[in-house]
Order: C-alpha cells, then structure tokens, then sequence
C-alpha cells in the first residue's frame, strides 16, 4: 500500500473489498480504546493512550495486528487457532470473518496494561 498521511486515507488506499474489514479493524480498537489517539506511524494506523497500544496493516494474506507485549503471550490459549510472530504480531486471515470481539478483548488489556504502568 502507498505510504499515507492518516488512517481514512490508507482504508480508502485499500482494494474495495478488504476497506470494510479495515473499517471494522478501526471501529473495533475505537470503541476498546476510545481515549486513543490515531496516527499513522511506520507507514500503518496506530493508537495510542498513554504509550503504545496498537498497530495494524494490510498484506497480502491478512491483517496484521500488532499489540506490544506481553499482551499476546497472556492471552495465547486464546489465539490458538491464528498465525503470530514474536511477541506481538497477530495474522488475521483476509478469507476469515475478523475476530471482533477478541480484537477489542486485546486492545482493552493493553489500555489496562499501560494504565497500570504509567497512572
């Protein structure tokens, strides 16, 4: 995707059919986060409320979310069934439904993960 300078212009960059699952991506970290503040940063949307909370990106396979850790590491049962890399990327397949509420269910323990660490 072509480098954008806000998240309405990289969902509107997207191939139609994949813009409503960005949406959705948007909406969902929105609503666990709605203090966040979005930006792009490194080319990809991201939110952030007192320190990193969460990135995500289209490729050519899937969506990508990506969530500092150690939130990936404490929720792993639950991500059984998807794709991750290191200790914070999530590969959401582009042929799959997107996984809402667990999207929102990640970002909230992450706002609550920073909110303990920085007050």
């Amino acid at each position: 995707m072509k480098k954008t300078k806000s998240v309405e212009a990289y969902i509107a960059g997207a191939p139609g059919p994949l813009r409503a699952k960005l949406k959705q991506m948007r909406s969902a970290i929105q609503k666990a986060a709605p203090k966040a503040e979005e930006k792009i940063s490194y080319g990809m949307p991201y939110y952030g409320y007192k320190g990193r909370l969460a990135y995500f990106a289209l490729m050519k396979n899937h969506i990508g979310l990506y969530i500092p850790p150690p939130i990936l590491q404490d929720h792993r049962k639950e991500l059984r069934g998807y794709s991750t890399s290191t200790s914070a990327t999530l590969r959401l397949p582009l042929e799959k439904k997107l996984p809402l509420a667990l999207i929102g269910k990640l970002v909230k323990a992450r706002v609550k993960y920073n909110e303990a660490k920085r007050g």
